[in-house]
């Protein structure tokens, strides 16, 4: 079993001065559930190399026993420091695809063609995409066949506009991922702010916010062990 994760390489919250990347529960806590089923984990970016870190995700209130693990694992810390870049990755020899968010996505990912055409083909070969947070805006050129939106029609939720108004970034950030998700036709559902909320709609899983990455994980996971 072998599952990629997809992190951002953007590193500069919009024209605020201030950093972001990605969030990094929404990493360590899927990066443990996939490694201590016994999965094979290879970490990507579109740059390659050490992808940027939210600053804010490693904060004492925001850190885990998942994160606090990921920061002493000399393995994990390693595999992050020299990430594949997106375009050079071969799409088949994965079994599943997992994003993770934090605000970079929005930037790169999102607009990504390398990253448009991984979750293409992966769902076109009948496996499994995992998007988690802000990661689920990452969706929104991605088409079916057809040409339609991916997500027009499918169950989906993402981080909603109250919580990107409780941290202050509505004005800040390129698109909102619940009305972009919603734009294209996704059925938009969610839970209380903060809570942990997982959607399942046949190959494709989101996840609403950092508390939602385990457990979207889990169900990526018991997806594959199915088969």
């Amino acid at each position: 079993m072998k599952i990629l994760i997809v992190l951002t390489s953007h590193d500069t919250l919009g024209d605020t001065g201030r950093k972001t990347g990605f969030w990094l529960e929404e990493l360590a806590a899927p990066y443990y559930v996939f490694k201590d089923a016994g999965a094979e984990v290879v970490l990507a970016s579109p740059k390659g190399g050490r992808p940027p870190l939210d600053p804010k995700s490693n904060e004492p209130g925001f850190q885990t026993d998942q994160t606090r693990r990921f920061e002493a694992d000399v393995e994990a810390n390693a595999a992050l420091t020299d990430t594949v870049r997106l375009d050079g990755l071969s799409r088949d020899a994965f079994d599943a695809v997992f994003y993770p968010g934090g605000h970079g996505p929005l930037w790169d990912l999102a607009e990504d063609p390398a990253s448009v055409r991984l979750i293409e083909a992966t769902l076109q070969a009948g496996k499994p995409v995992t998007l988690v947070c802000h990661a689920p805006g990452v969706l929104r050129h991605v088409k079916t066949l057809d040409g339609r939106p991916l997500v027009e029609g499918k169950d989906v939720t993402g981080f909603t506009n109250t919580e990107e108004e409780a941290v202050g970034l509505t004005q800040v950030v390129p698109f909102l991922v619940e009305d972009e998700l919603k734009r294209n036709g996704g059925k938009f559902s969610k839970a209380g702010d903060w809570q942990p909320y997982v959607v399942a709609d046949g190959l494709l899983i989101t996840g609403q916010n950092p508390a939602s990455s385990g457990p979207a994980a889990e169900r990526l996971l018991e997806q594959l062990l199915r088969g």
